[in-house]
């Protein structure tokens, strides 16, 4: 028998609400299945199960608030599939989406000192929730066993004071991008590439093909940078337990503003591997399921790099703070009209702005710099994206 426990869809995430089941007891379920929705931080995310099986207990109800790594059902696996329990439910790269650290079961708790006399319980999670969130224990009521104060306490005792889906969101981005300035040696490096090859072929491309079928110049950096990071594996992976672990995949995340503000981030796969027609296609896909409430789970913890691209905003330059545990993101500001030297003469020319911030732990300037030129070299030649 084995578990199937609550996965993280994302350093962010602490706990989510199980909303519905989608298999019954006695189900037959294959890797990649979805299995149930979870309400986070993000919106509804579709989870899936990552071990063929049949369920043998649904062991959480609809409604309940469960920390990740808590089990939700067990499965019956079949054949050789069996794996150690920690592992299901955990995705098809279970080292992608451990929980980042400490215990992740709510129940677990120790004795603190509580005004020099009095001792009471605090789950590890909620401790290290209300440190990030400047929650202050004293005085908070704890509904767990023996009035112990939980994970949820904390996040409850948020939500009072910020009402409304885009503002816990927007607490939760700050926390994880207060850990990620805090914890994280960035460095930043920034180049103005000749967007105008790039931008003629769009046009020529598109000018061929019905509304529905044109290609944005965003798929573009998409798979610029993906190809680039073949030959920068130090940018693509994730920093976990004090060590680098790349990543076999390149997995880029597409940073996607929220109509009730927020944002997700959520994985177009082998993004290297795919052509540009695919790739816009998986683009119009993650977007329109972001933003109606769609994404599965492995969308969500997947990236193994992030774009975000502020070109609709007419900004000129963006310099993004990296979504822990990945060490690096890459931004783009919207592609401008400038003096641009051509042999010997000075002509108008779009050019666009790339940023790049990475974590100094793992890389430095001189490899970003060369990471940031090989994706200004792809973009100079589109046909052969």
């Amino acid at each position: 028998m084995a578990d199937y426990r609550m996965p993280s869809l994302g350093a962010d995430m602490d706990d989510g609400t199980l909303l519905r089941w989608l298999v019954n007891p006695g189900d037959a379920v294959r890797r990649g299945d979805v299995v149930a929705v979870v309400e986070t931080t993000k919106g509804a995310i579709d989870v899936e199960i990552f071990q063929d099986g049949v369920i043998d207990t649904l062991v959480v109800e609809p409604g309940s608030k469960v920390p990740v790594g808590a089990v939700l059902a067990t499965l019956e696996p079949s054949g050789e599939e069996e794996a150690p329990t920690a592992s299901v439910g955990s995705g098809p790269e279970p080292a992608l989406h451990q929980p980042d650290s400490g215990p992740a079961i709510d129940s677990s708790v120790q004795n603190l000192e509580h005004r020099g006399a009095r001792r009471r319980k605090v789950s590890p999670a909620a401790r290290k929730r209300a440190l990030e969130l400047g929650v202050p224990l004293d005085e908070l009521p704890g509904t767990g066993p023996d009035g112990a104060v939980t994970l949820a306490d904390v996040e409850s005792a948020v939500t009072v004071s910020s009402p409304g889906s885009g503002d816990a969101m927007r607490q939760t981005i700050a926390s994880a991008m207060t850990r990620s300035k805090r914890e994280i040696p960035h460095y930043y490096l920034d180049t103005e590439m000749h967007f105008e090859p790039a931008m003629e072929w769009l046009a020529s491309q598109n000018a061929e093909r019905s509304v529905t079928e044109r290609l944005l110049y965003v798929v573009l950096l998409v798979k610029g940078i993906a190809t680039a990071l073949r030959d920068y594996p130090e940018l693509n992976g994730h920093r976990r337990q004090g060590r680098f672990v790349a990543a076999e995949r390149i997995h880029v995340g597409v940073a996607i503003a929220l109509r009730g503000g927020g944002l997700v981030a959520p994985a177009i796969r082998n993004a290297d591997r795919m052509d540009l027609d695919s790739l816009m296609q998986a683009l119009r896909d993650l977007v329109q399921r972001a933003r109606s409430g769609g994404l599965r789970g492995s969308e969500v913890a997947d990236p193994t790099i992030t774009l975000t691209s502020l070109g609709d905003l007419s900004v000129d330059r963006v310099y993004p703070v990296i979504y822990p545990p990945q060490v690096a993101i890459v931004g783009f500001g919207t592609p401008v009209l400038r003096p641009w030297v051509l042999g010997e003469r000075v002509v108008p020319r779009r050019v666009i702005h790339g940023s790049l911030a990475a974590d100094h732990r793992v890389s430095d300037g001189h490899r970003g710099g060369l990471f940031l030129r090989q994706v200004d070299r792809l973009l100079q030649e589109p046909e052969n994206l």
